[in-house]
């Protein structure tokens, strides 16, 4: 449970924990409680958040100045090319959810995602139990166009996106998760424009 909380980086509901594990719901919240006391004796920066049947591991209240500092610090960088490659996919293939952006890419996009949230450049709204993202219009200006359908080869990319999951269901990856090199046009316009 602990491991499926940390790899996923956003609530969970206990259903969906129940189903993934083979459990009872019960069972999830028993370990919920061991897993929260577990972390609160710990010497630990985490701690478990429980609201409405959902859970979500997140840093610890006194620890918020020192990840603060962390974030700043970051933000001051330019996008790195996991960054561009991120933005390049939910500017191309979305409004994409974040279990899509992980198979696409074939890692964990969570903190490349708070990281793009942060700067403005995307917006996330819920879609059933999960986030889905989308450019901002903020992105939009930088990238001097009115609306999304105006990015280069924009056409040429929603076509592949339709093949791609007429052949793939959606939310389904399968073992071998197909990985977009960062060579999309995107990534290419949006490093003139990194220091955002």
């Amino acid at each position: 449970m602990e491991a499926i909380l940390f790899i996923f980086g956003e609530q969970i509901d206990k259903k969906k924990l129940a189903g993934a594990l083979k459990v009872d719901e019960s069972e999830i919240e028993e370990a919920a409680k061991t897993l929260s006391q577990k972390l609160l004796s710990q010497d630990s920066g985490i701690v478990l958040m429980e609201n409405g049947g959902k859970y979500m591991l997140a840093t610890k209240p006194q620890h918020a100045a020192l990840v603060e500092k962390f974030i700043t610090e970051d933000l001051k960088e330019d996008l790195t090319p996991a960054a561009l490659e991120t933005l390049s996919i939910i500017a191309y293939f979305g409004p994409a959810l974040r279990a899509q952006i992980d198979y696409l890419r074939g890692v964990n996009s969570s903190f490349i995602l708070r990281s793009l949230l942060i700067r403005g450049l995307v917006n996330r709204k819920i879609k059933g139990n999960a986030y889905e993202y989308e450019v901002s219009f903020d992105f939009l200006k930088y990238m001097g166009v009115n609306q999304v359908s105006q990015m280069p080869q924009y056409d040429k990319y929603q076509k592949s996106k339709e093949q791609f999951f007429t052949e793939h269901k959606e939310n389904e990856p399968t073992e071998n998760p197909i990985i977009i090199e960062p060579s999309a046009p995107l990534a290419q316009e949006t490093s003139q424009n990194s220091q955002i």
